[in-house]
């Protein structure tokens, strides 16, 4: 199916474009559905492996999964000992010290279930033969580049930014525009391509892109979309995306040893090229309250 087309007057040429922004939850991973695919499953593991009743499994993944969108990461302690430390306040007190053994069925099964298609991989294939690709992602350091390591998708892009580590994130422009200074183009060469309204397509709106590409994540959505919010275009699937680029342009190809870069960070103000471990400890210990998933989906 292609993409619905909902250009405004005065919108940019798609024949310019040389680069394209990805958004990574729900827009090239599917984080919403693989969290509930882990958690149904979970709930089996628990009754069947660990004779729990199916109520009580089913309040333990739903309270961990929803204290874990509030809370991704604890910027104090490691990934692995702040999610154990969630499944053990969200399972019953019998139940608390398979926290460990949860935590890591739960991990496997998310991965398996965000694991991009075949058709993905294919389409971002193709595409870099012809785009610079960025990632752009809203989220915790250390949850977001799990993802990006454990789904091996970081080898398909040229720039890799995750708010988590900068200063900003979606929808301000600055993010948009610290991807266009590394790879060395123009904001009205880019297109952005997300699933959020509020921070993909009105962020890329602000840092005045070549246009914007929303992925709606219902059909609900796609009926009614958020008024003040107009992308571009909408799709049914990344793939509808291929019927407008302009993918078989000879002008958009690049030489193989073109320069690569993961991430950025920051360093007394400059933004520099930079590899950001993602278990990194910082000053204090926040409460459960006080966290902010930094506008992350599930992270």
């Amino acid at each position: 199916m292609a993409a619905t087309k909902l250009r405004s007057p005065g919108s940019g040429c798609l024949s310019q474009i040389t680069t394209i922004f990805f958004d990574l939850d729900n827009t090239l991973i599917p984080t919403r559905k693989a969290d509930a695919k882990a958690c149904n499953k979970l709930v089996d593991f628990l009754h069947e492996e660990h004779g729990m009743s199916r109520e009580a499994a089913l309040l333990s993944t739903s309270t961990f999964l929803r204290t874990f969108r509030r809370c991704p990461d604890n910027e104090e302690l490691p990934l692995e000992e702040w999610r154990c430390h969630l499944w053990s306040e969200a399972l019953p007190e019998p139940f608390r010290c398979l926290s460990g053994e949860v935590y890591r069925t739960w991990l496997q099964l998310r991965l398996r279930y965000m694991t991009p298609t075949a058709e993905t991989f294919k389409m971002l294939e193709s595409l870099k033969a012809h785009f610079f690709l960025a990632l752009i992602t809203n989220g915790p350091s250390a949850a977001q580049w799990e993802k990006v390591n454990r789904l091996n998708v970081a080898k398909y892009f040229d720039c890799i930014l995750v708010s988590g580590d900068l200063p900003w994130e979606k929808p301000d422009a600055r993010i948009f525009h610290a991807a266009c200074n590394l790879l060395g183009v123009q904001a009205h060469q880019c297109i952005m391509v997300g699933d959020k309204l509020e921070t993909d397509i009105q962020g890329g709106k602000d840092a005045k892109l070549g246009a914007t590409f929303w992925l709606p994540l219902t059909n609900a959505e796609r009926a009614e979309p958020q008024l003040g919010y107009m992308p571009d275009f909408t799709i049914h699937n990344l793939s509808d995306m291929l019927a407008v680029l302009p993918c078989g342009m000879s002008s958009r190809r690049f030489p193989a040893s073109r320069d690569r870069c993961s991430s950025i960070g920051t360093a007394g103000g400059v933004l520099q090229r930079s590899r950001v471990p993602y278990n990194r400890r910082v000053a204090s210990l926040p409460d459960l309250d006080s966290c902010n998933s930094n506008s992350s989906d599930g992270s």
